[in-house]
């Protein structure tokens, strides 16, 4: 007769792929993180014109491409991975909480995308570089207008609010669960606390700034934690302990 805890141990043993993913995606995110820090602190604020952007692109599209979020193209998809690895490791914990949070977090990580128009941005840079007329480039401003709009409008916002919110409540469902030391619960609360007061006028962007360094400490602590459970052969002993 086959042992029950042995099948719980194999069908939880069966996640140590995910596990091992989500944690190198949280250490890489927490990376990509820093290099954005470096790239705002090194280059300054980003243009805040359509003509600034354009020009910014003709000079380094690189760099162009940067301050339009190019390395948060890849935040998104890499935390789409934490987040189903983190649903995973705490499903015991509260089920219905983390379905939430990471239906809301798959939710933000779409409508991201849908906000991000940096290669829209660097196609129109490229044609009004090669316009040959004055009303070309005036059609071109306008429809670069249109790509700022998106990309700072409300898209960006909802997303911005839904990855603020998502991983606050993981991180609340950490106090249930032993998978995750108090520590990574408050930091992430701590850290998204402040994600959420980025629209509060003259204060948000310094607020905003507090976020990403702690989002950074929540990111390497989650990750160290996802990878060692990852490795651990007693890992569906740990997920009984949490229920």
């Amino acid at each position: 007769m086959t042992n029950p805890s042995n099948i719980a141990g194999t069908q939880d043993s069966e996640w140590k792929g995910l596990f091992k993913a989500g944690g190198a995606a949280a250490v890489s995110v927490a990376v990509l993180y820093l290099i954005q820090i470096a790239v705002f602190v090194g280059w300054g604020r980003p243009p805040n014109t359509v003509l600034g952007f354009f020009t910014l692109f003709q000079n380094n599209r690189f760099l162009g491409l940067l301050d339009m979020d190019l390395l948060s193209l890849v935040d998104y998809a890499l935390m789409g991975v934490v987040t189903l690895a983190l649903y995973v490791a705490l499903r015991q914990a509260s089920r219905s909480f983390m379905t939430i949070a990471t239906a809301l977090g798959f939710v933000g990580v779409a409508v991201y995308y849908a906000s991000n128009t940096a290669f829209s941005m660097l196609s129109l840079s490229d044609q009004y570089a090669t316009a040959a007329t004055e009303a070309e480039r005036s059609t071109l401003l306008t429809a670069g207008q249109a790509m700022l709009a998106i990309y700072q409008g409300t898209a960006f916002i909802v997303s911005y609010l839904l990855w603020a919110i998502a991983p606050m409540m993981i991180s609340v469902v950490m106090f249930r669960s032993k998978v995750f030391s108090r520590k990574t619960a408050y930091a992430g609360i701590v850290a998204n606390a402040f994600g959420l007061a980025y629209f509060v006028p003259v204060i948000g962007p310094i607020l905003a700034i507090i976020d990403v360094v702690g989002l950074v400490i929540w990111f390497i602590l989650v990750g160290r934690r996802l990878l060692r459970l990852g490795s651990d052969a007693t890992i569906a002993h740990r997920f009984k302990e949490a229920v």
